[in-house]
């Protein structure tokens, strides 16, 4: 909204949402997260009980002053509104799930998905073509199989990246890492420029909430805050025009998150039991068999995706 009034101060204006992002995030929820819904602890996950008394639900706050943020500093386009509109709600699908005294079912958490999913997928294609690229290869895809695949690639990002908020502070690393990467892949790849602010807005209100859930945790994002980055995600990768790098780009999410999807899937519906040495999410892995601290599970799956990362950043400049 702002930079049209001020066309020729669009630098300082951008420069100023940065700030007043980041800030805004780390004065709210100083102040407001005593009112946040209080953690129960989770009986199965490692050291799960230590969260309990917690504030949870973090992401209602972060997420709001990004969409504030995005409202006010970046240029805004139909498209755009409709984003953030959907990162709300999906925001509050979460909320709504932390703040109840029994969590939501898988069924209606997974149509609340789905809707949401369909609403990005219907939204990009007007407003996008259907053309994907990965390096020199190009293709275009009838916007019915478009659909279909952004549908499944949403649906995915956004569970992934809910399985793997389990340790302080490792969800929103991850996620930082993978939306940086994005952003210099929008540079680099020339698509989606008019997405790359919104994600250093995204970003910089994630890092005010990681002020206060760096290890130990004064508060959880919950649901709020996981669900909310996780159709974030999506909706940037879909914006560079190359989803198939949302792989490499959030590979640690996808391993952490989408292996104990995909052990829980196969038992339920073929009776196949895989990796049954292994604990799912890998991040209680990590930490109850091969005794690492939370710290170090946060550096170390932060360090992998930065090295894939700057991988696939290489490859894709040759």
């Amino acid at each position: 909204m702002i930079p049209y009034f001020f066309p020729d101060k669009q630098a300082l204006t951008a420069f100023i949402g940065i700030l007043a992002a980041f800030a805004g995030t780390c004065i709210l929820i100083s102040k407001c997260s005593p009112y946040l819904p209080k953690d129960h602890g989770r009986d199965f996950a490692v050291e799960g009980q230590k969260s309990a008394g917690k504030p949870r639900g973090a992401g209602i706050i972060f997420v709001l002053v990004f969409a504030a943020a995005a409202l006010l500093f970046a240029p805004l386009r139909m498209e755009l509104c409709i984003y953030l509109m959907l990162v709300v709600l999906e925001m509050l699908t979460g909320f709504f799930d932390d703040t109840a005294e029994k969590p939501w079912g898988e069924w209606k958490k997974g149509i609340l998905d789905l809707f949401v999913a369909v609403a990005v997928a219907r939204t990009y294609i007007s407003h996008n073509t259907t053309t994907i690229t990965l390096g020199s290869l190009e293709y275009t895809l009838p916007p019915a199989l478009f659909a279909i695949a952004a549908v499944v690639l949403v649906w995915a990002s956004i569970n992934v990246t809910n399985c793997s908020d389990g340790v302080d502070g490792l969800s929103g690393t991850l996620t930082i890492i993978t939306l940086s990467t994005i952003y210099i892949l929008i540079r680099l790849l020339g698509r989606g420029e008019e997405f790359a602010f919104p994600i250093l807005l995204f970003m910089v209100c994630v890092l005010g909430y990681l002020w206060y859930n760096a290890t130990p945790s004064r508060l959880l994002m919950g649901d709020a805050g996981s669900r909310a980055m996780g159709v974030f995600i999506s909706l940037a990768i879909l914006k560079t025009g190359s989803p198939l790098l949302y792989v490499p780009v959030a590979l640690v999410l996808i391993l952490d998150g989408g292996l104990g999807l995909l052990k829980v899937s196969l038992i339920r519906v073929f009776k196949v039991h895989i990796l049954k040495n292994t604990l799912t999410p890998l991040h209680d892995h990590v930490r109850k068999k091969l005794g690492w601290s939370n710290t170090q599970t946060v550096f170390r799956f932060a360090i992998i995706q930065i090295v894939v990362s700057v991988a696939t950043i290489y490859i894709l400049m040759l």
